[in-house]
C-alpha cells in the first residue's frame, strides 16, 4: 500500500519540479531588468527613507549641532499649527476645484470633438497643446500675458468694453491660480473622456435613437453611465498631480494671499526657515497622501482593463 501511494507522489513531484536549466533560463530572462530595479531603488526609494528618517528629528541646517530626535513630534506640529493646517486646507480646496472644472469642460471638449465636422484633428491638437507647455512656461503666460494689470490680454479686452481692469492676481489670488491650472489640465481630462467616448457601443446608441431617445436622454442613461469609470481615473490622476503642484503657486503668488499649499509649505520651510526636519514630516505626508490616491486611481485603471478584455 505505501509503495503505491508513494510512486504517484514521486512522479507528481518530480513533473512539478523545475529543472535547473529552467530556473537558469528564468533568471537569465530577469537579469536585464536588475540594473534598472537598482537604479530606481536608489533613485526614488532610498531618498524617500533618508526623508522619512529626518522627519523624526528637530533639525535646523543653521544649527546642525542641536540636532535632536524628536519622534512624531514634526508630524504634529504639520497637523496642529495653523499656517500648516490653512495650507492643507488650501490644497485641498485647489485641487477639487481645479479637478471638477477640468472635468465638466473637459467632457464638454470631448462631446464635441466626438462628432464628426471639417478640421476637426486641427481643432484637437490646438485644444490638446495647453497640457503639452512646460507648467512654469504656462504660469509665466497667464502671468505677465494675461493678468497682467497694464498690458495684460484680459484687461486689455476689458479696455475695449468700458468694464473695470482689477489686479487680477491681487484681488482674486487663489482663483487666478485655479484659472491657470484648469487651462493646462482640461485637455488631459478631454482626451481621458474622448477615449470613453469613442469605445461606447454604437449600435446601442443606435438602437436607442430608433426607440426614440434624444441626445439628452442618449447622454444621461448611456453615455454618462459608460463614462463614469473615465469620470473616476481623470479625478484620480488629475488629483494626484494637482495635489504635488508647486509651479503655479510659486510664479503667480510665491505662496502669499493666502495661496500657498502643502508642496510651497514644504519649500519655504525647508529653502527659507531651514527646518529639514519640519519640511521633511510635511513632505511625507504629501506622499502618503498621494501614494492613497494613486492606489484607488490604479484599482480604476484594472477595473477598465477588466471590462475590456470581458467586453472584446
Amino acid at each position: 500500500m505505501t509503495a503505491t501511494t508513494t510512486a504517484p507522489l514521486a512522479s507528481a513531484a518530480a513533473r512539478g519540479a523545475r529543472p535547473p536549466s529552467a530556473r537558469l533560463r528564468a533568471w537569465a530572462t530577469r537579469a536585464p531588468l536588475l540594473p534598472a530595479l537598482v537604479f530606481m531603488i536608489a533613485v526614488t526609494q532610498l531618498p524617500f527613507v533618508a526623508t522619512l528618517v529626518i522627519s523624526l528629528f528637530d533639525w535646523n541646517a543653521l544649527y546642525p549641532k542641536a540636532r535632536r530626535f524628536a519622534g512624531i513630534d514634526n508630524y504634529r506640529q504639520v497637523l496642529t499649527d495653523a499656517d500648516l493646517r490653512q495650507s492643507v486646507w488650501t490644497t485641498v480646496l485647489l485641487t477639487v476645484a481645479v479637478v471638477l472644472v477640468s472635468l465638466v469642460l473637459g467632457l464638454a471638449l470631448a462631446l464635441l470633438l466626438d462628432r464628426r465636422f471639417p478640421g476637426r484633428g486641427a481643432v484637437r491638437t490646438l485644444l490638446i497643446a495647453p497640457f503639452l507647455v512646460v507648467p512654469v512656461a504656462a504660469a509665466l503666460l497667464w502671468k505677465h500675458v494675461l493678468y497682467n494689470p497694464e498690458y495684460g490680454l484680459i484687461n486689455g479686452l476689458l479696455h475695449l468694453v468700458g468694464g473695470p481692469q482689477p489686479d487680477w492676481i491681487s484681488h482674486t489670488p487663489l482663483l487666478a491660480v485655479e484659472a491657470s491650472l484648469v487651462w493646462q489640465w482640461t485637455p488631459f481630462m478631454m482626451l481621458i473622456l474622448l477615449a470613453g467616448l469613442q469605445s461606447r457601443d454604437q449600435q446601442q446608441i443606435e438602437a436607442a435613437r430608433v426607440d426614440g431617445a434624444s441626445d439628452w436622454q442618449v447622454f444621461v442613461h448611456l453615455t454618462l453611465p459608460h463614462l463614469r469609470r473615465y469620470l473616476e481615473l481623470g479625478a484620480l490622476l488629475g488629483s494626484i498631480y494637482i495635489v504635488q503642484n508647486f509651479d503655479a503657486v510659486f510664479t503667480l503668488t510665491s505662496g502669499g494671499l493666502g495661496t500657498a499649499n502643502l508642496p510651497y509649505t514644504v519649500y519655504q520651510s525647508f529653502y527659507q526657515a531651514h527646518e529639514n526636519g519640519l519640511a521633511s514630516a510635511a513632505g511625507v505626508l504629501v506622499v502618503i497622501g498621494s501614494i492613497v490616491i494613486a492606489t484607488f486611481a490604479l484599482r480604476v485603471v484594472s477595473s477598465l482593463f477588466r471590462e475590456e478584455v470581458s467586453g472584446a
